[in-house]
């Protein structure tokens, strides 16, 4: 099978089967790419991950974005993309012209609250399992529960965290390069 429709019927139907967004996408992803594909390793994976959420937009195009091109250039960068927004844009665009009569029915209401918290466990099962498989130590941990307080309760922007955690590792691995 050429590779190009490959990488677009793995993205499509990651992209058609999947509930909850670009976070519910990741165990996913990696498990076709990673384990039953073996496109690439897991380590490139996570570096991808990290990229992916670093670069604005959505997550899961960006994910495409980063793999496809990865996998085969801008061309497989464009067929991964396609291949996980087709299914979801074609399913949105069928549920919203279903629904529009229904957007008030307390039926309707009630299932999508229902699903909430489903989408909430479909978020952070995966982000326990790569912090797992990141090997996070104290000092990671504990600067992952910073950056959550602050974002959170001082609404201090990612972007400016990024930054200065970017610039004080760069300045400790030059540092220690140095002795």
């Amino acid at each position: 099978m050429n590779i190009y429709l490959q990488i677009f019927s793995t993205f499509a139907k990651i992209g058609a089967f999947t509930i909850g967004g670009g976070y519910a996408m990741i165990p996913i992803i990696q498990k076709e790419v990673v384990e039953k594909k073996g496109w690439i390793k897991e380590q490139d994976f996570l570096d991808v991950l990290a990229i992916s959420q670093s670069a604005p937009g959505i997550l899961a195009v960006n994910i495409s974005i980063f793999l496809g091109y990865r996998l085969r250039g801008v061309k497989g960068s464009i067929v991964a993309t396609l291949g996980s927004t087709l299914p979801s844009f074609t399913i949105i665009l069928l549920i919203a012209m279903f629904f529009a009569g229904y957007q008030d029915n307390e039926t309707v209401i009630k299932i999508f609250k229902g699903i909430r918290p489903v989408v909430v466990s479909l978020i952070a099962v995966p982000m326990i399992n790569m912090a797992k498989k990141a090997r996070l130590n104290i000092y990671t941990g504990a600067l992952a529960v910073a950056t959550a307080l602050l974002v959170v309760f001082l609404k201090v922007s990612p972007l400016y965290i990024l930054l200065v955690v970017g610039v004080v590792f760069t300045a400790l691995t030059v540092g220690r390069k140095g002795k």
